[in-house]
């Protein structure tokens, strides 16, 4: 069982890696939505002691994302209290997108990664290896020269080739799909 002191020092780490890199983001949307620093300020604080009030973190799987939810129903919450309202304000308010990707962009990027995978499986064994570590793992060249027993010169080479070669074949395959489907447009305007 966590101790209230272990609870406060796990969110205030969560609050610190998951949000805090974000805040200044939601200030200027905040100020772009037309409160004052002060509001701003009123606002951000409460969503904070909001979050302080959560038992866990575990549900929320972004935590930008939540935050913001967070900071932009306090100002809706807000604008409803006033009399007047700009209506810009609440265009903007309206207008907000979430920054996540659509479940339709996360597919598309899947099946992307994997084509991008299968497309550097093909290519000569020496060239896919450094490839592999440097543009999947994120290996340095330096760290790929030593693990290979290679220049970083030579390392740098198999990369240069090793992309060229995954490009040219991207552009054949997205060229490949565009004329499929100019093929099938036509077939399909005739009849």
């Amino acid at each position: 069982m966590e101790t209230r002191k272990e609870h406060r020092a796990a969110l205030a780490t969560w609050v610190a890696r998951e949000v805090l890199p974000h805040e200044h983001r939601i200030r200027q949307w905040l100020r772009r939505a037309g409160t004052t620093a002060e509001d701003a300020d009123e606002i951000v604080q409460e969503a904070y002691c909001r979050l302080a009030m959560l038992e866990d973190v575990d549900h929320i799987d972004n935590g930008h994302a939540y935050f913001f939810s967070i900071v932009r129903n306090l100002l809706v919450r807000r604008l409803k209290r006033q009399r007047i309202v700009p209506l810009e304000t609440i265009a903007e308010v309206d207008a907000w997108q979430d920054d996540r990707p659509s479940p339709e962009q996360t597919a598309a990027g899947r099946m992307a990664y994997a084509k991008a995978l299968d497309l550097i499986a093909r290519l000569p064994e020496r060239c896919r290896r450094v490839v592999q570590l440097r543009k999947i793992e994120g290996w340095s060249q330096r760290r790929i020269a030593e693990h290979l027993g290679t220049t970083e010169k030579a390392v740098e080479k198999q990369i240069w080739l090793g992309v060229r070669a995954l490009r040219d074949a991207w552009s054949r395959a997205e060229q490949e799909a565009d004329d499929r489907m100019t093929v099938t447009e036509r077939r399909g305007g005739r009849r």
